[in-house]
């Protein structure tokens, strides 16, 4: 396809010149593929063939002055982006005069805007994958779909990493089926493996991969500062001064900090500091809707000079303004913060600028070594594991909702789709199955007996199960939130808070939400009412997102840069110095070699395992470890983990930690302690939810987290017992052992690391002290407890003068 007269004109007006990965995605005959970075023009390539198509069909897509229908499809990851997607789009089309509607389908669009479309759809339609499984799931999908001529799925990256990116590819079969001479196109931010995402997004045939020049070396470093990291903590409030310097000195800033919970201390603490009151802003999933959107058009009209943001602001959105990113603590993940350095330049050729704040002495070297991966190119990522089977429970449930279906056709469509292509019939056929009746141990209870087969086709035993189907559409599970209104009639929503949280709470409580200190008035339903009350120090409202666990490639890094002393020069000094010391006390980790330690400290043993594995292997790994030690007899106490260590306290010390770390006794203590563990019900309330098996939303009413989490709780307990081998639990088995769980890390640990090294120490090492400072003690209720609480009675009943007395 060559770029009609009138675009070249418009893309001179702009003072632009086509990319030459534009002109390529315009030239292709089937589906593409484009990485690009950002900045590159990526949507615009993305739309381009859709705009030219559109030119041309205008006369013939113009009856009586209505359209033929949808066009083209846009989905993305987020709602902040359809919006800003519906602008930018809006000029172009607007400059060269194509008659046509771009409309978006969220969770934020109007009802009557909704029937309207599943009526008369716009030529273009912004959606995201939840919208999209919702408007496939009703009768008038095929008429919706049938003309459909092109998909534009961007930030495909991000989808990729979850079971949104599940759940849309299954929604992406589907289209093909309803409209087989329809493209797709993915646009994604550099990849560590182009190929296996453009196997992911595939459908029966190829897929062409275009990659766009990466543009200019960023120019990215860590920030100065004049105190140097503290030994432990996540805020980085110890740079705040400088923080604040840089955002003076640049345009706009975005402040990137990895949790809710810290961006809102962070940004109280940015603004008690700001003195010349320069308009800082806050944005982060939590904070209600309206809060969002005004954060997110002060930061279009330039009205911000910063923004201190979470995840909510990682992908795409187009702020040209934006000159500087800061990334608060360690970013985890090498693609994560080339994603957020691209928020600094959005332009192509301009090359971003960004500087890092680590929040600790670890950190510290996680981001040098962060750094020497940007710089290589060197991205991180894991190989993606198959489809999930709730996530096709669901869809299966929803297929039903649009119409009945056979069997056959659905496995062979669902297996066009790239997370499904190796999918078995067995398991297909055990989805249907729990689809239908629940599976056997609730096949007799009516409410889960929701598909029939006749004639052949599978449907709806009660069509009026598709409304109660339809509310709770989506695969994204997250903590019961409660909103936060001001008090009065009207109340203007500030955001939401977690039901744990909540519940914590009492009238005259203040809590930090949206920069600002409230007092809890009253809680009525969902909703807590407050006042502002900026005089009292706050309670911190408590966000359960998950926590990043640093990558494995980038531990690997850490690991390599803290065994070799001829590399430490890239360090601050007072970071270079604390490794040396450890080296003379101890010993440094180095690859190859798993180091640990043994210590006295307070009157208790200390054990430090140095295993760079993640945070939640470290934590699975900190539990099975001291079980085998209260087996063992030596009295453990508590541990805590962090990304990069475990330490564990007790009343006898470990001499030999090889018994400890033996990885076919640590598999076996696995599968004992996850049968009734609560890490287990968690995954499992999750699968069951996506999977249909557990409704959160019901007419009328909502159910609370606390019923949710009773009612899953039953579930488990009852199939754990009568139907060990249920789908439900055999997911849930899965899941746990990738995610929270994370027991793949700690074999990969063990065997990257076959010569052992244990030193007993009469001190605490000085890598060894940051651990003693760290948050998140989990307690072990044991035989140790109990020896310790007789010693400390011994000991009092000594100085009593009581000893002997029975």
């Amino acid at each position: 396809m060559i770029l009609p007269q009138a675009f070249q004109d418009w893309f001179a007006r702009q003072g632009w010149q086509p990319h030459p990965h534009q002109l390529a995605l315009l030239a292709a005959e089937g589906d593409s593929l484009l990485i690009a970075p950002t900045g590159g023009g990526k949507t615009l390539a993305g739309f381009l063939p859709s705009l030219v198509e559109l030119a041309r069909l205008q006369e013939g897509y113009l009856q009586n002055g209505k359209t033929r229908g949808l066009h083209t499809l846009y989905v993305s990851p987020l709602k902040a982006l359809t919006a800003d997607i519906a602008r930018n789009l809006g000029r172009p089309v607007a400059e060269l005069g194509l008659a046509i509607r771009v409309e978006d389908r969220t969770g934020d669009t109007g009802q009557g805007q909704r029937r309207r479309q599943r009526v008369d759809p716009p030529e273009v339609l912004l959606t995201t994958p939840e919208s999209l499984a919702l408007m496939l799931s009703y009768p008038e999908a095929p008429a919706i779909f049938g003309g459909l001529r092109r998909v534009v799925l961007d930030e495909l990256h991000a989808l990729a990493e979850s079971k949104r990116g599940d759940q849309l590819m299954l929604g992406l079969a589907r289209l093909r089926a309803l409209s087989p001479g329809m493209r797709v196109t993915g646009l994604s931010a550099t990849v560590e493996d182009p190929a296996a995402l453009a196997g992911f997004m595939a459908g029966a045939g190829p897929v062409q991969i275009v990659e766009a020049d990466p543009g200019p070396e960023p120019d990215i470093a860590m920030l100065r500062t004049a105190r140097p990291a503290p030994w432990s903590g996540g805020g980085g409030h110890y740079a705040i001064p400088e923080v604040l310097a840089a955002i003076r000195e640049a345009r706009t800033t975005i402040v990137f900090i990895n949790t809710r919970a810290q961006a809102e201390l962070f940004f109280q603490a940015l603004w008690a500091a700001n003195d010349e009151n320069l308009p800082i802003g806050l944005h982060h999933g939590s904070l209600a809707r309206e809060a969002r959107a005004r954060v997110e058009a002060a930061m279009v009209a330039g009205q911000l000079r910063a923004v201190v943001a979470t995840g909510s602001l990682d992908l795409g959105i187009d702020w040209g303004a934006v000159d500087l990113v800061i990334q608060v603590g360690a970013p985890k993940n090498v693609k994560r913060l080339v994603q957020r350095i691209g928020r600094a330049n959005h332009r192509y050729n301009a090359p971003s600028k960004a500087r890092i704040v680590p929040a600790n002495r670890f950190e510290q070297i996680e981001c040098v070594a962060a750094l020497e991966a940007v710089r290589e190119r060197d991205l991180d990522g894991d190989p993606r594991g198959p489809g999930s089977l709730d996530v096709l429970c669901q869809h299966i449930l929803l297929t039903a909702c649009a119409a009945p279906f056979d069997a056959d056709a659905l496995f062979a469509e669902v297996v066009t789709a790239g997370p499904y292509r190796a999918l078995s019939r067995a398991d297909f056929d055990a989805c249907l199955d729990f689809a239908a009746t629940g599976g056997y141990a609730l096949r007799a209870y009516d409410r889960w007996q929701r598909l029939m087969l006749r004639d052949g086709l599978w449907q709806l035993r009660d069509p009026r199960a598709a409304k109660l189907l339809r509310m709770n559409v989506g695969t994204i599970v997250e903590a019961e939130m409660m909103k936060v209104r001001l008090r009065g009639r009207g109340g203007a929503p500030l955001g939401e808070v977690e039901e744990a949280f909540a519940a914590s709470l009492s009238p005259g409580d203040s809590f930090l939400i949206g920069g600002r200190v409230v007092r809890m008035d009253a809680m009525r339903e969902m909703v807590i009412e407050v006042t502002p009350d900026p005089r009292n120090q706050p309670k911190i409202a408590v966000y359960s997102g998950v926590k990043l666990a640093t990558s494995t490639q980038l531990s690997h890094r850490v690991l390599e840069l803290i065994g070799d002393p001829s590399r430490h020069s890239a360090l601050p000094a007072d970071t270079r110095d604390w490794l040396a010391l450890q080296a003379e006390v101890s010993a440094l980790p180095q690859p190859g070699l798993l180091l640990s330690e043994s210590f006295p400290h307070a009157g208790l043993w200390h054990f430090a395992l140095y295993g760079f594995a993640g945070r939640n292997a470290l934590q699975t790994l900190g539990l099975l470890v001291t079980r085998e030690m209260e087996q063992a007899g030596l009295g453990p106490l508590g541990f805590l983990s962090t990304d990069y260590a475990l330490l564990v306290w007790s009343l006898d010390p470990v001499t030999d930690p090889g018994p400890l770390l033996d990885a076919a006794r640590l598999r076996a203590g696995l599968g004992d302690w996850l049968g009734g563990n609560a890490v287990m019900k968690r995954t499992f309330r999750n699968v069951a939810t996506v999977a249909g098996l557990i409704q959160r939303n019901m007419p009328g009413a909502r159910k609370s987290g606390r019923q949710a989490t009773f009612s899953s709780d039953i579930l488990y307990d009852t199939l754990r017992k009568y139907d060990p081998g249920h789908l439900m639990l055999r997911i849930t088995a899965d899941e746990a052992g990738r995610g929270l769980v994370d027991f793949g890390r700690i074999e990969e640990m063990l065997a990257r690391s076959p010569r052992r090294a244990h030193r007993m120490l009469e001190r605490v090492s000085p890598m060894a002290a940051p651990l003693l400072l760290e948050v998140g003690r989990v307690p072990i209720r044991g035989e140790g407890r109990e020896r310790l609480a007789r010693i400390e009675a011994e000991d009092l009943m000594r100085e009593a003068g009581l000893e002997g007395i029975a």
